[in-house]
């Protein structure tokens, strides 16, 4: 009988792959439980079964004291010492006498039960294990039923489940339909584990190219960052860590076979492979893909809330701005995703006005510091010939004043003040040559008119002279 049943355990553990020791300990349990039964005795008993041969037995434990109380389970020290060196609280194993024939039908159905129960937990507990290591990976399955809007997989020895938020809601399911899914979760439960599996979740797309992709799977190639709206569009950063590999070259394939695989999988959702830059400029700029981009803006600071936060002004060309956004925005969000930053997409026209905004407001702060003394000294200020020398000499030397205090600032704000003195300087200039030729030109037209009535009025009188002399003759 003992042989009979080590073979039979042999048996199970190839078949159901249950681990022996599992299915031994589980007997040793049921035995223990039928001989209580069975012989009815207060004390635990404690079976062992020897794993070679299969012999069985049944051992009381008794614990060493100086007074007993229970002689079923108590032994005293003087008694205790002839089996051995103990002391006070030690336990000591006394075998007891089992007949195989006197268990009865009782025992043996009891022990059968309690094993079948044990082989249950067992075959349970690895398929826990199985999945388990399955966690955030990808399990093929066929769907067996659809019950309000949840997809039951046959995973071949268990069931998964796809709740409606983990659809995708441009897929239709079908029962007998084959899918790859990603999984999400894995549970303990009475009759097995709880597996829970999706559609939508990027790390889906992620699976999918390791499993195309040799270079990923060896390390070469490295997903980085990865956005997906789910049965629409995915964008993926990939970056190589061998320079004579292209990353996004390897994730294509030739004429495009990879990639191909991936889309067909996920039912011709579109997919941007973006080269990863560690330099955050250039990784925007490669996200807005298929956008050219002109120019992008770093922004780093903090909101209203002290939280930090990172925005990017990204300038393309204006006849691409909707190819940028992309429709209702999509490509635009994408890339704020991939990217982890706030992306603000303008015109080239429109980064030309702020840009010149910007010059005309920081050139109107420097003519307002500039011009302000000049104006004390050319305003409202007659001048001939000597003013405008003095005048000219005031703004030589208030140039070599601003001369020296622009040295000690940046290159561009020495031009900025240079030539607005120049500007203001030439304004004053010409207001005071004008004013001055103005009088000039008033005095010498009063003499002009002056001289030209002299000689009409002179030559009235000549005249009048002559007609006089006339009639006298």
């Amino acid at each position: 009988m003992a042989s009979e049943l080590i073979g039979a355990i042999r048996q199970i553990e190839r078949e159901r792959g249950i681990d022996a020791e599992i299915l031994i300990e589980a007997l040793e349990k049921a035995l223990e439980s039928a001989y209580k039964k069975n012989y009815g005795v207060s004390f635990e008993p404690k079976v062992v079964i020897d794993q070679e041969s299969g012999e069985i037995r049944v051992l009381r434990l008794k614990t060493v004291v100086d007074e007993v109380y229970d002689e079923e389970i108590e032994i005293l020290l003087e008694e205790a010492l002839e089996y051995g060196d103990v002391e006070l609280g030690d336990e000591l194993q006394f075998e007891e006498y089992l007949d195989p024939h006197a268990f009865g039908r009782i025992a043996a159905q009891t022990a059968k039960q309690v094993i079948m129960q044990k082989i249950r937990e067992a075959e349970r507990e690895k398929l826990y294990d199985i999945y388990d290591n399955k966690l955030k990976d990808i399990v093929a399955g066929v769907i067996r039923r659809i019950e309000k809007d949840t997809v039951y997989l046959d995973l071949g020895n268990t069931e998964a489940v796809m709740s409606q938020r983990e659809q995708v809601g441009s897929e239709h399911y079908s029962i007998g339909s084959r899918l790859k899914v990603y999984v999400t979760e894995v549970k303990k439960a009475n009759r097995g584990p709880r597996i829970y599996v999706s559609r939508t979740h990027p790390d889906l797309v992620k699976r999918l190219f390791e499993l195309e992709v040799p270079e990923i799977q060896n390390g070469i190639v490295e997903i980085k960052a990865i956005a997906r709206e789910a049965g629409s569009r995915t964008k993926i950063g990939v970056f190589s860590n061998d320079p004579n590999v292209d990353a996004a070259g390897a994730c294509i394939g030739h004429r495009g076979i990879r990639v191909t695989s991936v889309v067909d999988e996920l039912r011709g959702e579109k997919i941007d492979i973006i080269e990863w830059n560690p330099n955050i400029g250039a990784f925007i700029s490669n996200s807005l893909s298929p956008a050219d981009v002109i120019r992008v803006d770093i922004f780093e600071g903090y909101n209203e809330d002290d939280v930090e936060e990172n925005k990017a002004r990204v300038t393309v060309p204006d006849n691409q701005l909707s190819l940028a956004i992309g429709k209702s925005g999509q490509n635009a969000r994408l890339a704020a995703r991939l990217t982890g930053w706030k992306i603000d997409i303008i015109p080239e026209s429109e980064l030309r006005n702020i840009i010149e905004g910007e010059l005309l407001h920081s050139q109107d702060e420097r003519v307002v510091e500039i011009a302000s003394p000049l104006d004390d000294l050319f305003m409202d200020i007659p001048m001939d010939d000597e003013d405008i020398i003095a005048a000219t000499e005031v703004s030589e030397a208030a140039e070599i004043a601003a001369q020296t205090e622009a040295d000690e600032t940046e290159e561009v704000t020495e031009e900025v003040i240079e030539e607005a003195t120049e500007e203001v300087i030439e304004e004053a200039t010409e207001e005071v040559i004008e004013e001055a030729t103005e009088e000039v030109t008033e005095e010498a037209t009063e003499e002009v008119t002056e001289e030209v009535i002299a000689e009409v009025i002179e030559d009235v009188d000549t005249e009048v002279d002559e007609e006089v002399t006339g009639e006298e003759e």
